[in-house]
């Protein structure tokens, strides 16, 4: 049975309890100040709810503390110097929260705690050096936040260290030769601004066990990490003096050739070059097979309409019948140049699929920047067919449809299945692939299925890089003019000239999961009176549950199988929802991460089909 509502002040007079376990609930308010009469209370665990305010200074009463987890709730402020006090002996849990300002020193006097996790928090500053009192700490994660400085030396001490995780912060400096001393088994420094030599010993010989991503300026390390090679581990020459020659030969015959070259560009090219031979058509060719333009007329049957499969706000896609790698079949979208925009949403789709690799994203084939028969420039993509077309035309057959086959209705594992494929995708982008990508135009158009019914998060023609690679051009596509979306989907931030981020993509997915399990768009005619989707459903969570949900995800033979128990699914749906209306929060702070998102949708398969 799931609790909602806030936590009732008669808990405080509980005076002997020593256990109490309210995660996975969807309690709001506050943490109640009285828990201070709570002195015996030995396991306090809140985690999973919508718990708000500061963490409170009556917890120091609780002496008899060893266990305190209050992540993934929406608590605010600092964290207490207070609260170091406690006799924490098992783990400090203040993950996915919205904490800020420096890490309290007295975090030294948690001296025989095991596990502190403070990831993904708005905390800054670098590590005290007061961590090394923390002697029998096994497992420290600090990721996503805003720390800077170096690792302190002090980390060193933490003999019985087995995690450590810095990732997604601003740390900088070398990595300590000392972390390969110690008996580290996970080590996650990745997205910080680390540079010079990786060590060579304990953990950095694991490549299973480490992550360096995101630090452009580290080198050296074992092979298997393919880093440069450091400077310092090219061939030395005998004598200072050698050494100093042979650098200004270096700087001076680079500075020559450098100017030559420059000359004879400026000389022999034409100055006005092809619009189809921009740098990432030139990047593209580099990496994949390309096909010309009447490769494309003989595999669309000259675009014939029964082709037709699509249409987008900057192009058309085609079915083709053309050998590729294992398949004989593909989708073909053909960009409208003369649409605005378009060959920007060309650029940005390019270089963001040349960096990117998932089972959950659509996967580009090949591309064409060409003349058509009339002369005009021509660029198309070449994707993976997806047979099962669209989740949209799943969600709303009744609505124009380019399938082939009559359309049926998606089942509550379905939607689950697919809504967890596009949230795994969408973190992927945000926190794992190469370089943190925002897709800015999630909505049901825009997932597609294949054979299996597998999501493919597709159409990155508005996508941003919330970081430019080393690789890009030096029009970066970190810039936010001209960024769009679909009506319904767009974070009300964005409307305002907000940057594109991460917490933008969560709205979207937030309504597209509303969307998926109400079988209401966001400009469903049954909205009315500037009723949201998103308070459309508030308003009826979590008691009438049942009155908003599409009840087309529940088969006349799974009812008469008795396939899911009414309860599990209420429990399942309630987590969904909950979910969804996490997501779409109106204020972005307020927003789970898609990470949080994933781990939601998790519970809820693990509510709807217990093992």
């Amino acid at each position: 049975m799931l609790f909602n509502g806030t936590i009732p002040e008669e808990v405080g007079n509980l005076f002997r309890l020593e256990l109490l376990d309210l995660s996975g609930n969807f309690i709001t308010g506050k943490i109640p100040s009285n828990f201070a009469n709570l002195t015996k209370l030995e396991h306090l665990d809140l985690n999973d709810n919508s718990l708000e305010g500061s963490i409170p200074l009556e917890l120091t009463n609780m002496q008899a503390l060893v266990f305190l987890n209050l992540s993934n709730n929406m608590l605010t402020g600092k964290i207490p110097k207070e609260i170091m006090v406690l006799p924490l002996s098992i783990i400090l849990d203040l993950s996915h929260n919205h904490l800020i300002d420096f890490l309290p020193l007295e975090i030294g006097k948690l001296k025989n705690l095991q596990s502190i996790r403070l990831s993904n928090n708005k905390l800054l500053g670098e590590i005290p050096n007061t961590i090394n009192g923390c002697q029998v700490l096994q497992s420290l994660l600090l990721d996503s936040n805003m720390f800077e400085g170096v690792i302190p030396s002090s980390l060193s001490s933490l003999r019985g260290l087995r995690e450590l995780d810095i990732s997604n912060n601003s740390f900088s400096g070398q990595v300590p030769e000392f972390l390969g001393r110690m008996k580290l088994q996970h080590l996650n420094i990745s997205f910080n601004n680390f540079e010079g030599k990786v060590p060579k010993e304990g953990i950095f010989t694991n490549i299973s066990g480490i992550d360096i991503r995101g630090n452009a300026k580290l080198c050296g390390g074992i092979p298997k990490l393919h880093l440069n090679q450091c400077l310092s581990q090219l061939p030395s020459q005998r004598h200072n003096s050698q050494r100093k020659f042979i650098l200004i030969i270096l700087v001076v015959g680079s500075f020559v050739c450098l100017t030559i070259g420059l000359y004879l560009i400026v000389t022999c090219y034409p100055r006005k070059r092809p619009r189809n031979n921009t740098q990432t058509d030139r990047v593209l060719k580099s990496e994949l097979r390309i096909v010309s333009y009447y490769d494309l007329v003989r595999a669309t049957e000259n675009f014939a309409s029964k082709n037709l499969i699509g249409s987008g706000s900057f192009g058309t896609v085609y079915k083709a019948i053309m050998i590729f790698e294992n398949v004989t079949t593909v989708a073909v979208k053909v960009l409208n140049l003369e649409k605005h925009g378009s060959l920007r949403s060309f650029v940005s789709e390019c270089e963001t699929l040349r960096n990117v690799r998932h089972r959950n994203l659509i996967k580009v084939l090949s591309s064409c920047s060409s003349i058509d028969h009339h002369g005009n420039d021509f660029k198309a993509l070449i994707f993976e067919f997806m047979p099962n077309g669209s989740l949209a035309e799943w969600l709303h057959p009744n609505e124009n449809t380019y399938m082939d086959s009559p359309i049926g209705s998606l089942n509550i594992v379905q939607r689950l299945s697919i809504a967890i494929d596009v949230a795994t995708a969408l973190d992927y982008l945000h926190y794992h692939g190469p370089t943190p990508i925002v897709h800015c135009d999630l909505k049901p158009n825009n997932v597609l299925l294949d054979d299996d019914m597998i999501a493919h998060v597709g159409d990155f023609g508005l996508a941003r890089f919330l970081a430019p690679p080393d690789t890009l051009p030096s029009q970066s596509l970190t810039t936010t003019s001209g960024v769009k979306g679909s009506i319904g989907y767009i974070p009300p931030e964005y409307g305002m000239g907000g940057r594109p981020s991460v917490e933008g993509d969560a709205y979207s997915y937030g309504i597209l999961l509303l969307e998926m399990f109400t079988g209401m768009s966001p400009t469903d005619e049954r909205l009315r009176d500037g009723v949201s989707l998103h308070k459309h459903v508030e308003m009826a969570f979590p008691e009438q549950v049942w009155d908003i949900i599409d009840n087309k995800m529940f088969s006349a033979t799974d009812v008469e199988a008795n396939t899911y128990t009414s309860e599990n699914v209420f429990n399942c749906l309630v987590l969904v929802i909950h979910c969804g209306l996490r997501c779409s929060k109106e204020s972005p702070k307020e927003r789970i991460s898609i990470k949080d998102a994933v781990k939601q949708l998790n519970s809820a398969w693990t509510k709807l089909l217990p093992s």
